[in-house]
């Protein structure tokens, strides 16, 4: 039996597209686990979702396909948020409002900031607090 895998995607959807029931046949058709992270899907808007999908390598290959199919644009590097080291201070002030610990001390003794891409579930408390805009979304 095929191992399950889950993978972080973007979709970002043309306005023509906003109103097919798309996570529907995700689930239904696909046989894909969705947890929904971000999402702005409007009528008359352009719109995107950032997404985990749970299945079969192999299901989720289908699902990508199907979804292109309406002229979505599928990101599977799966990140709006970025960090600018260039940009960070190193002040700490995003610490304590990352809730996975994306944003943290590497070096006790430095106190420098790195950003984990990986724990990152773009919550987006860091742009919120960050003076200097080291923290940025694609959204």
């Amino acid at each position: 039996m095929p191992e399950n895998v889950t993978k972080k995607m973007l979709f970002f959807f043309p306005k023509c597209e906003c109103e097919e029931p798309i996570i529907y046949h995700l689930v239904k058709d696909h046989n894909l686990r969705v947890n929904v992270f971000r999402a702005k899907v409007t009528p008359e808007e352009e719109g995107y979702l950032v997404l985990d999908l749970t299945g079969t390598e192999a299901d989720i290959a289908k699902a990508v396909e199907f979804v292109k199919t309406f002229n979505v644009t599928v990101n599977t590097a799966g990140k709006g948020v970025t960090w600018d080291a260039e940009r960070c201070t190193h002040c700490g002030v995003c610490l304590t409002h990352c809730p996975t610990q994306a944003l943290c001390v590497t070096n006790p003794a430095t106190r420098e900031i790195a950003f984990v891409d990986a724990k990152c579930i773009e919550c987006l408390a860091c742009i919120r607090v960050c003076p200097f805009g080291a923290c940025a979304s694609a959204f």
